[in-house]
């Protein structure tokens, strides 16, 4: 009896030794704005991975607000401490409603891309896109970052991660910026057909 505990206590934790990281960093979209973090699409990701049965654990280092700058500047360390395998960079929301420089967004992204596969990491890189009162050129430009970083760097992308609701103003919170929960597992569905290949 002792034995046969002993044995399903270190299968328990080699898995768990085993388990790899997801690591999740970008800003309020995946940090759950608005709703319980529990919720947000992240953390519906870890629940399918575990049914699934995919060893990753995930952790979700997203921040309301955050930039691609403030992204490149605290990524190295959270890669220290987690030691991702597969890391998703969902940032650059922010720069273009902030009408940042869109060379500076493309110089973040590419440097984090770098950075997380010099770590050994893969890399999906999630993008956005802009409401049109940001003027065509700009808008045009903004969107355009994303693939063009995706393909010269060499990693998967997802074009625009609220692709599947970004027609409906019932997703959306009164901002209109930030989706409801009830939104969370489309979101999540449309993230998942980039991510499983990754796996």
């Amino acid at each position: 009896m002792f034995k046969a505990l002993l044995c399903v206590c270190l299968l328990f934790v080699s898995s768990l030794s085993q388990a790899a990281t997801l690591l999740v960093f970008g800003d309020s979209l995946s940090a759950g704005y608005g709703i319980p973090r529990e919720q947000s699409w992240p953390a519906l990701l870890a629940e399918r991975l575990t049914k699934e049965g995919k060893p990753y654990t995930v952790v979700n280092a997203s921040i309301s607000g955050e930039t691609t700058a403030g992204g490149r500047a605290r990524l190295k360390a959270a890669l220290k401490q987690h030691h991702p395998s597969l890391v998703i960079i969902e940032l650059g929301a922010n720069d273009g409603l902030r009408g940042l420089p869109l060379d500076q967004m493309r110089d973040n992204l590419t440097a984090m891309t770098r950075l997380s596969q010099s770590m050994g990491a893969k890399v999906l890189l999630v993008g956005m896109r802009l409401p049109p009162n940001y003027g065509l050129d700009y808008v045009s430009r903004f969107e355009r970052t994303f693939p063009e970083v995706a393909k010269k760097e060499k990693i998967a992308l997802l074009p625009f991660l609220l692709e599947p609701i970004s027609q409906e103003s019932s997703a959306f919170q009164q901002d209109g910026l930030h989706p409801v929960a009830a939104a969370q597992g489309r979101i999540l569905n449309h993230v998942w057909t980039v991510l499983k290949p990754l796996l």
